[in-house]
């Protein structure tokens, strides 16, 4: 059965640059998935792979672990976002945002397409899946409704390192909280965001970790807007446009080859995250 979305919800998000709840995955699953993820944080966790753990957790995990791609693959998901961007469908990225119980860790106000090299293209969607249940105590998303239909605005770096941001990059606007939505979603339920709304989330008060994990679709039709190369992976349809280096899944959990690929993806896109920030490239190993 399709899990496309209804005209009504359609011209919802178009309005809004969002729309939530989608429930895409059972409870039980997403047990199931935590449970995986944290086997994954006791095997590796302590300096066995070549960069931090929270590096390939945090950028292009979709390269280095099968399980990112069996949840950007799933249907429920693709049939959502094909609604939004269209029957091929890329994954350009996959992370996992982690706040522990009682973490501090924020994200500041910013719209995600600043520094992608993509433009202000509505090619573009992101899905924000709950692995545990967010709300505003542990730190859920909050959206500020319309503002995807401004322009990429101004944005201040400041490196905070509180921030999960890999510039702790924040709009130079002022955003008036009132105007938000609470993004807040059960265990298996999903929101769709556009790369331009204004997005931030807060600090965990919980005693409990508040998991999510965010796949970034694009279309192949997406071309970018700077200079040099970048990558993606197709999950459904075609790729009649050439516009990105097509990277295959990954088939062993941080296998040789997918490290190598990885590094190399990374590579490219640090190049764009590092534009015009005054920081050397190295800083944005994302450690």
């Amino acid at each position: 059965m399709s899990s496309s979305l209804t005209d009504a919800q359609v011209s919802f998000y178009k309005e809004n640059g969002y729309y939530k709840p989608l429930r895409v995955f059972s409870e039980t699953e997403m047990v199931d998935l935590r449970a995986e993820i944290e086997a994954v944080e006791a095997r590796y966790s302590h300096g066995s792979l070549p960069a931090p753990l929270n590096q390939y957790f945090r950028y292009d995990g979709q390269i280095v672990m099968p399980f990112m791609v069996r949840v950007a693959r799933n249907p429920a998901i693709l049939d959502a976002v094909e609604s939004i961007i269209g029957p091929d469908l890329m994954v350009w990225s996959a992370e996992l945002f982690i706040k522990d119980g009682g973490s501090v860790a924020k994200v500041s106000w910013h719209q995600d397409l600043t520094y992608w090299g993509m433009g202000g293209t509505d090619l573009q969607v992101s899905a924000w899946l709950a692995v545990t249940n967010v709300d505003a105590n542990n730190g859920c998303m909050r959206f500020v409704p319309g503002s995807h239909k401004l322009d990429i605005v101004s944005h201040r770096d400041t490196f905070a390192e509180d921030n999960l941001l890999s510039r702790g990059q924040e709009v130079a606007v002022e955003v008036d909280e009132r105007d938000a939505v609470l993004d807040d979603l059960l265990s298996g339920e999903m929101s769709l965001h556009h790369g331009k709304i204004f997005h931030a989330s807060g600090p965990n008060h919980s005693d409990d970790r508040r998991i999510g994990l965010v796949v970034r679709y694009i279309s192949p039709a997406l071309q970018r807007t700077l200079p040099g190369r970048d990558y993606a992976m197709l999950v459904r349809g075609v790729d009649n446009h050439m516009n990105w280096n097509n990277v295959a899944p990954p088939v062993t959990l941080f296998g040789e080859n997918e490290i190598h690929t990885y590094n190399t993806v990374l590579r490219e896109q640090q190049k764009v995250l590092a534009q015009d920030s005054g920081k050397p490239l190295s800083h944005f190993a994302m450690g």
